[in-house]
């Protein structure tokens, strides 16, 4: 995505001026009479969200008004700003005066300059900012350029993104940025990567385990686990028409830890990354996996397959398992899990887990401070018995419809033992209706705030 910030801070950019309801009244009386009465005509009032082009005595556009929630609202959503770059005319624009946080509103406006371009032209306008004083434009535009990233792979149709499509994304990143990449395909998996071999060979489209490498050696290994279901039927347990509706978005793990990974590279920070991606197709034919076949993981933990809609755990426990050999200094994995995540918490607040509490404060201060939301569930010891079978080791689906996402991360968590630190995060990576600075569609979700909890420990 190109960047909308104008570095060369043109004198004649158009200033955007914040306003708030308890405030209008006394910026209203700083207009010039033919302002002050075309706003009042307009019906202008500073309601959040509302915007207002003032005119010039040339015809041209003198400044925009644009409501913001007052100081003292119960919520203020400081990504407001990224919805200016939907309604305003083309044209270079600067802040006039501090929205609440003048470094979310810039990359809200990045943000919400997105669109997806790949199959028809874009309704985008030419819509560039100034970017405010004090703001590090270099990493702003990096974020927005990783989320874009993010929106792309999961906004892109699974005839277009399968196992090899993700994996030739994770190539040309590796590229970009002087890491290696390498991939274990199709039969190669049976012997060693068995789970991701399992939920994958029903799929023409050969599974693969993706491995990202780059960075110091010296340096601590924080390692990154994606999961890649590029579609999910649900398997022999097939998804109603309505849930396999958006399922190309179930690939959204592997698609934001590529965007965190572009992140990390792009700031240099002093860790020796390791991105995992197990990317499969779930798909139905006659030599799918079947409700209560048994397989051994890498990890020599026979599971038995309960539903084979819960196949993401399955593909995330061998790219664990092997992440888990390393001892990482930190280990992470993102998926786009349960259902029982959204029934809880909705689209927009993935719960996160981890036993770990200076992790969890540090992962929760950071979601805030990034508008990023995340919320931390708890890895509850008494439901672990949940999982235990009677023909196997463990199942992948426990009987009954409780704690749906607890019970996946402390199925994830028996294939994590030697890393020093673990975080797992069960995210949507979708929009479902637009919002400032998040056009709907797929979505980089948690990235923004692991980067900056991961800035902040290896900088």
């Amino acid at each position: 995505m190109p960047s909308v910030f104008e570095t060369s801070s043109p004198a004649s950019a158009i200033p955007i001026t914040f306003v708030t309801r308890s405030r209008w009244d006394a910026l209203r009386e700083t207009l010039s009479p033919p302002q002050r009465q075309f706003a009042v005509a307009n019906g202008f009032t500073a309601k959040p969200g509302a915007w207002l082009a003032l005119p010039a005595p040339d015809g041209a556009i003198a400044q925009v008004l644009f409501g913001l929630e007052d100081d003292g609202a119960k919520s203020r959503d400081p990504f407001r700003p990224g919805a200016l770059p939907g309604l305003l005319p083309p044209g270079t624009y600067r802040f006039a005066n501090a929205p609440h946080d003048a470094r979310l509103a810039a990359l809200a406006f990045a943000l919400g300059s997105y669109r997806f371009g790949r199959y028809r032209k874009p309704d985008r306008s030419d819509v560039r900012l100034v970017p405010p004083d004090g703001v590090d434009v270099a990493e702003t535009a990096a974020i927005a350029e990783a989320a874009a990233l993010a929106r792309d792979l999961v906004n892109t149709p699974s005839n277009d993104m399968g196992p090899g499509e993700l994996a030739a994304a994770a190539q040309a990143l590796a590229e970009e940025f002087g890491a290696n990449c390498t991939c274990v395909v199709g039969e190669e998996l049976k012997r060693s990567f068995p789970l991701i071999h399992a939920v994958g060979m029903a799929s023409s489209r050969a599974p693969r385990l993706i491995d990202l490498g780059w960075g110091d050696p010296d340096h601590p290994k924080v390692t990154l686990v994606g999961k890649g279901v590029c579609f999910d039927t649900g398997g022999l347990d097939l998804k109603p028409s309505s849930g396999m509706l958006i399922m190309k978005k179930d690939m959204g793990g592997a698609a934001n830890v590529l965007a965190l990974a572009r992140m990390v590279m792009a700031a240099k920070l002093k860790v020796r990354l390791r991105v995992l991606i197990p990317a499969v197709e779930n798909a139905v034919s006659g030599n799918a996996f079947r409700p209560l076949d048994i397989f051994r993981s890498r990890k020599g933990i026979s599971v038995e397959i309960g539903n084979t809609d819960a196949e993401g755990r399955l593909v995330l426990a061998d790219a664990l398992a092997l992440a888990d050999e390393e001892k990482p200094d930190l280990l992470i994995d993102l998926g786009t899990l349960t259902g029982a995540a959204r029934v809880a918490l909705g689209p927009d607040l993935p719960p996160f887990y981890t036993n770990d509490e200076t992790l969890a404060a540090d992962v929760a201060r950071c979601a805030v401070a990034e508008n990023d939301p995340l919320w931390r569930m708890p890895l509850w010891p008494a439901y672990d018995s949940w999982l235990d079978s009677k023909t196997a080791d463990i199942t992948n689906a426990p009987s009954g419809g409780f704690a749906g996402s607890i019970t996946c991360a402390l199925f994830l968590q028996r294939f994590v033992e030697q890393a020093k630190c673990w975080l797992h995060v069960d995210i949507y990576a979708w929009t479902p209706s637009a919002r400032p600075g998040r056009p709907e569609g797929g979505e980089c979700q948690a990235a923004r705030a692991l980067y900056k909890l991961l800035s902040e420990r290896y900088a």
